[in-house]
């Protein structure tokens, strides 16, 4: 399985690069996170229960982050083991870049799966990834949003440019939404074990 796109994420490079390195951030947006904790070698474990199709399973696994460059990426490595349920393997290459206004996440992502998984069928799987990593970043950009952003709704003198700039906004942070709830759901669907 291959995937790459970008999110924008309404917060400064250092920010999302603290918040992507932040177990309980982490925790808090990946969707049927029950632990996510960084290791002592650098590592992550992390146990995620998930559904994908008629396949639901408690996804033990572990990251390890590579050619680290803060604040600008890293290459996450994972692998996960589900039991019955089958297993991931992978890697995805995180980039992020200023831009107006926040920060654009770019990713690549390539994973195999296998057991189960690999038996529901690439279009149930790839819609179960799409639906991860955008719930994964809905999660993510309100954590990250700047307070005056979340409390005004849709006042405004002149609403028209705030809903373009808006829209756009969240065209990219749905596209990085994708990636990381991927990168996460790969890596916990197959679970990681340490």
């Amino acid at each position: 399985m291959e995937l790459s796109s970008s999110r924008f994420v309404p917060a400064p490079p250092q920010r999302v690069w603290d918040a992507l390195n932040d177990p309980e951030t982490l925790k808090a947006c990946i969707p049927g996170c029950e632990s996510f904790e960084a290791q002592a070698d650098g590592s992550w474990a992390a146990t995620v229960a998930a559904k994908v199709g008629p396949v639901s399973a408690r996804f033990r696994g572990r990251i390890e982050l590579a050619d680290v460059n803060p604040p600008a990426g890293y290459t996450l490595r994972f692998q996960g083991q589900g039991g019955a349920a089958g297993f991931a393997n992978g890697e995805a290459k995180v980039g992020l870049a200023p831009a107006e206004g926040g920060t654009t996440l770019n990713y690549s992502a390539s994973a195999q799966i296998g057991g189960k998984l690999a038996q529901v069928g690439s279009r149930l799987v790839d819609g179960a990834a799409a639906k991860l990593a955008d719930d994964f970043f809905a999660r993510f950009v309100e954590r990250l949003a700047p307070p005056a952003a979340v409390a005004a709704p849709a006042p405004a003198p002149v609403p028209a440019p705030a809903p373009g700039a808006g829209g756009a906004r969240w065209i990219r942070f749905a596209a990085l939404a994708a990636i990381v709830a991927l990168i996460a759901w790969l890596a916990f669907r197959g679970g990681f074990r340490p």
